[in-house]
């Protein structure tokens, strides 16, 4: 059932300086996600009445991320801090009564975990509940100060702890819930006593206990759950959580995993069972695999759809395509942009298909390159194919039929058709329909010169250069003119005798 009491507030506006980056914080990725598209998933299967984002820096880019995903955005314009970020969702709480509140950058939370806080928040009647959980170096984080009882007396920070609380290995998560009607009243008390001058939520727990309410603290299963992402550092170290977290759970269904540390899996990727992934595989996006698939070393498919018993060979790029039962691909082989092969296709090395479809029992295993072509079944591409699909103001179509045979080298100018059961010969250049059944040719005719090649290599031994053809003297037009502007002598004696 929906909460209908619960809203969950994700503070997301800080820029993240330590990252060094001209990107929000909680716009960059790890995990296959942005940080905060992970919380909000994570908040989700709690069913709340509302997830609200307080966004800030980048809002724009931050709200359209949020929005995405059916959470509302709330802009808090200056950042004054955390508690001052909780006042700015006031209007977007509304009447709930119980608030979760959760850091933008924390994306390895579990919903089981959030949800055992908030369970753990109903049945003890306490005005706060903090997160939080042991980890063995705690130096940087706020420290948990529990009472005799093991109730909350305060939450320590670690520049303004003694000896003995930097002792305590138990930190705060930044993660909370709140009674709401025990948070406002605290939260219209909170001063910026501190050198940013901001509000901080922490502050809150304090004047909670202040007034005699009970706060108390449950500890996360999985440290690791807490991380946050200040650092690059900290990402790398998310991300390769995340990736270990995705390849046991394909490994818990059946699937087997080459030196799994090498393979990069997204969190949306589904594997079939006795699917085996070679090292450095990288499944990306929404990737579907079927069963009893291979995936060679190497590869990179991203947003594609593998069904049963397909080979994909080393060094291949699959994106966006659909290969159906028993198609096999590559080595070295690139399908994109809508690139279908139907069952038992196959595409060899060096070989790209670009938004074409290669109907049961195509080959095309060499050199070829295949874009806005739908190719018959049966019909083999012989090496070095392509189809010359853009004519330099748009893309046409190529139509090659059944059980035709394309021979190596041949230029597809589209649009163009090649008919059922037709040959094409090799070199060609095919600019023309080939009707069904015939033979296309376009290519110049050979010349064979009986003898050439024993006399070059006769002259070479010798030392000479070859013989060239003597060529008759060309007669320039100047000379020509002058030999037709000056008759001869004898002419000139021969018209004078007849004038006299």
């Amino acid at each position: 059932m929906p909460a209908s009491d619960l809203v969950v507030v994700i503070l997301a506006a800080g820029k993240g300086t330590r990252l060094k980056s001209s990107l929000a914080k909680v716009l960059h990725r790890t995990g296959g996600r942005t940080l905060v598209e992970h919380v909000v998933r994570a908040c989700q299967p709690l069913r709340p009445r509302s997830i609200v984002v307080v966004v800030g820096h980048q809002a724009a880019e931050v709200s359209a991320e949020v929005e995405r995903l059916n959470a509302r955005a709330v802009l808090q314009e200056p950042q004054r801090g955390t508690g001052h970020a909780v006042v700015v969702a006031r209007k977007a709480i509304g009447h709930a009564k119980i608030l979760l509140v959760v850091p933008g950058d924390s994306p390895l939370l579990r919903p089981e975990t959030l949800a055992a806080l908030v369970r753990a928040h109903r049945q003890s009647g306490a005005a706060a509940t903090i997160l939080s959980a042991e980890i063995a170096d705690p130096a940087g984080y706020g420290r948990i100060a529990r009472k005799e009882d093991g109730s909350v007396a305060a939450i320590v920070e670690d520049s303004a702890a003694n000896e003995e609380q930097r002792a305590i290995h138990e930190i705060n998560s930044s993660t909370y819930c709140f009674t709401v009607d025990q948070l406002w009243p605290c939260l219209a008390q909170l001063k910026p006593q501190n050198t940013h001058k901001e509000l901080y939520l922490t502050d809150v727990i304090s004047l909670l206990r202040q007034r005699g309410q009970v706060v108390q603290a449950i500890l996360a299963t999985d440290a690791d759950e807490v991380l946050g992402c200040n650092t690059r550092a900290d990402l790398a170290a998310v991300d390769a959580i995340f990736r270990r977290r995705k390849r046991q759970s394909l490994m818990a269904n059946g699937v087997a995993i080459e030196l799994p540390e090498t393979v990069l899996i997204d969190p949306e990727v589904l594997a079939g069972p006795d699917t085996v992934i070679e090292p450095c595989v990288q499944l990306l996006g929404k990737t579907r695999i079927g069963a009893d698939c291979r995936l060679g070393t190497g590869s990179i498919l991203t947003d594609a759809i593998l069904e049963d018993g397909v080979t994909v060979k080393p060094h291949s790029i699959v994106s966006a395509s659909h290969l159906a039962r028993g198609a096999r691909v590559g080595p070295f082989a690139h399908l994109r942009d809508g690139a279908r092969l139907d069952d038992g296709a196959r595409v060899g090395n060096f070989v790209e298909v670009k938004k074409s479809r290669l109907e049961s029992g195509v080959k095309a295993m060499h050199l070829t390159y295949l874009g806005d072509a739908r190719v018959g079944r049966e019909t083999n591409i012989g090496a070095g194919t392509i189809t010359c699909n853009y004519d330099g103001v748009k893309k046409n179509p190529t139509t090659i039929g059944r059980r035709v045979f394309i021979g190596s080298d041949t230029a597809l100018v589209a649009p163009v058709r090649v008919g059922d059961g037709a040959y094409v010969a090799a070199g060609s250049v095919i600019t023309e329909n080939v009707p069904p059944n015939g033979l296309g040719i376009a290519r110049g005719r050979q010349m064979n010169k009986p003898g050439w090649a024993s006399a070059r290599r006769r002259e070479m031994a010798a030392g000479q250069k070859p013989a060239k053809k003597r060529q008759p003297k060309k007669r320039t037009a100047a000379k020509s003119k002058r030999r037709r502007a000056k008759p001869s002598r004898g002419k000139s004696r021969r018209k004078a005798a007849r004038r006299r």
